[in-house]
This record gives C-alpha cells, sequence and structure tokens, in this order.
C-alpha cells in the first residue's frame, strides 16, 4: 500500500495542485512506493479561481513534459480524513497556512512540514514554481535515503526562497 503525502495551500488550484502532479510524475520514474494529493483550506478565498488549475500550474507541467493527471478536477477542501490518512502533511506557505490549518483543524498546525512558497500576491510565479520543484526533489531523496521508514509526521524542508 502506497504511503500518502498531502500538499495544502490555499485555494487548491496553484501551489499545492502543480507539487501533487509534480511529486506523482516524479516518484513514479523512481519507483518510489508514495502518492500524493493536494487540498485547499480556504476555497472560498480563490473567487478568481477559474477552471479545475491555474494557468500558471498548467503551464510549469506542461514545460516539464508532464501532463497532469488531475487537470479536470476542480479544486477540493482539506478535511480531518484527508489529514488523517497522510502520512506527510506539507502546506506550502507556513505564515498564510499555519493560522488556517489552527483555526480550522486546531492541533494540526504542529504536525504539518511548513514550506515558504507564497501565493501570486507576493511572489512571481516563476520563482514560486521553482521554490515547488526544488523541494519536491529535497523530499523525495530524502524518502529515498529512508527518512520515511517510521512514518515522519514531520519532514525536514530546505526553506528556500526563490525571491
Amino acid at each position: 500500500m502506497k504511503r500518502r503525502v498531502l500538499f495544502l495551500c490555499t485555494g487548491n488550484y496553484y501551489r499545492s495542485r502543480f507539487a501533487e502532479e509534480l511529486f506523482n510524475h516524479r516518484t513514479a520514474l523512481v519507483n518510489l512506493d508514495w502518492i500524493a494529493s493536494s487540498r485547499g483550506l480556504a476555497l472560498e478565498r480563490g473567487s478568481s479561481n477559474v477552471g479545475p488549475m491555474s494557468p500558471h500550474t498548467r503551464d510549469a507541467l506542461e514545460h516539464r513534459g508532464i501532463l497532469p493527471l488531475g487537470r479536470n478536477r476542480l479544486p477540493e477542501a482539506c478535511t480531518f480524513d484527508d489529514l488523517d490518512r497522510a502520512d506527510v502533511v506539507i502546506a506550502l506557505d507556513e505564515t498564510e497556512h499555519r493560522k488556517l490549518l489552527h483555526a480550522k483543524f486546531s492541533g494540526w498546525e504542529t504536525r504539518v512540514t511548513y514550506w515558504n512558497v507564497h501565493d501570486v500576491d507576493v511572489t512571481n510565479p516563476v520563482n514560486a514554481i521553482a521554490s515547488i520543484d526544488f523541494e519536491i526533489s529535497y523530499v523525495i531523496e530524502r524518502l529515498q535515503s529512508g527518512l520515511a521508514s517510521s512514518t515522519p509526521a514531520v519532514l525536514p524542508s530546505t526553506n528556500m526562497d526563490f525571491d
């Protein structure tokens, strides 16, 4: 049975969707027994999100030769069940998502790995995508090296900011 990574962002439209698709593509290439999903913590904030996936996400995946498997899936809100089923939970922006986790899923905010990948209002999408790409490579490297042998609640992060 595959182990699960859950990527969280605000709207499940851009950052977490890119992380999910890239992670799943790369773990398949190296036969790593992990699978990712993604969810949003505040879908109501994405009133300008049109369609199932951000054009930034689609373009970045296309640039990497990846056809997104979830290209037709609309953004989904995070539930307690999503969190409980995940072996590892990664929120894309600590500043933004720690507060949302605390408000909606009290107690989970201390059980999550946080990255520092800001949304388009703060960081240029090219830089955000590069940061996610780098972090995904690091996570996969850590999982391959056996870090995941005992269900880590929190994975170390590079906390690189490409701004």
